[in-house]
């Protein structure tokens, strides 16, 4: 511990010694950073090349394959060095740089996941007007305005945790955490405490009310229509759904293990709900949209037999 100042680095407290299984650790997390960068290009790249893509729906997938890696790239080569380092500290210009990219990814994931459910009740509920609500400038907008408002809303609690007096230096978890450093501050937090529940609440409750009021028309309809319309409807909803519901898991268990004492679960059970959310989901996207839309899955397949 030290007396209260301001930390010039961080010690990351939930490593522990594996000996030489670190390498194992370190080949296996090496492999799935790559096989998440792999991937997600591939899509960002598929849907890019080919216009018969450029419609709405891709359009916002691409900004969530490009979100996918921006979050990763924000972890795992911090976490990788980590892996290998007997030594398990990151100065506090690393840190800070680490939270920002990680809460940025996090609201920019559930908003997109938000807009994109909007997109579906377009498609939907108003199949005719739906090219007219959704233009590509009206969709440009949309994405800016989303990353925008989420790396405003991220990068304030880093200016307001920067000047904190500190007790101590050490985060319980494997990469950095905003909220565990307002917890080791020796100086009034009150402004912190108060900024990140507003921030938390807006960044959940604005996407949750949108997601509920969408998929409450969609399901009316599917209910109210045709065989064909269910069928539709929950070939373009199964995905996106999917997505959501891991993504919302992962950041539940995140968020509850942050706020709550778990000191009596296993550390590994820990450290693997802490980084559910930040490596199931930026692989989970790809399989899942690669797979289950037919659009992206035909080219692809597609571009393998031309290769081949």
């Amino acid at each position: 511990m030290m007396n209260s100042t301001q930390a010039s680095y961080f010690t990351l407290g939930a490593y522990f010694n594996t000996g030489v299984l670190k390498y194992l650790y370190f080949i296996l997390v090496m492999i799935l950073y790559m096989l998440i960068i792999c991937a997600n290009l591939v899509l960002i790249v598929v849907i890019c090349v080919n216009r018969s893509l450029h419609e709405p729906m891709y359009m916002f997938l691409c900004s969530l394959f490009v979100n996918e890696l921006y979050g990763s790239t924000g972890l795992f080569p911090l976490l990788l060095l980590q892996i290998l380092s007997d030594i398990h500290t990151v100065s506090a210009s690393a840190c800070f740089l680490q939270i920002f990219c990680l809460y940025t990814y996090a609201s920019v994931e559930f908003f997109n996941l938000a807009i994109m459910s909007y997109d579906r009740y377009l498609a939907i509920c108003y199949p005719l007007q739906y090219k007219t609500h959704m233009t590509h400038n009206k969709i440009a907008v949309l994405i800016a305005l989303i990353w925008f408002y989420c790396s405003v809303v991220c990068f304030l609690p880093m200016c307001l945790s920067v000047p904190l007096q500190l007790c101590g230096n050490i985060i319980n978890k494997v990469y950095c955490d905003n909220y565990s450093i307002v917890k080791l501050a020796c100086s009034d937090t009150t402004v912190n405490n108060i900024y990140g529940l507003i921030a938390t609440f807006v960044t959940i409750s604005c996407p949750v009310s949108l997601i509920l009021y969408t998929y409450t028309k969609i399901f009316k309809v599917c209910f109210s229509g045709s065989k064909h319309t269910r069928q539709k409807a929950i070939s373009t909803c199964t995905p996106h759904l999917a997505s959501l519901l891991n993504f919302s898991f992962g950041a539940f268990f995140e968020v509850y293990q942050t706020r709550f004492n778990m000191n009596s679960v296993p550390n590994m059970v820990r450290i693997f709900l802490s980084l559910y959310w930040l490596t199931c989901q930026p692989l989970f996207n790809p399989v899942v949209y690669g797979l289950n839309v037919s659009s992206i899955r035909i080219i692809c397949k597609n571009l393998i037999h031309f290769k081949m």
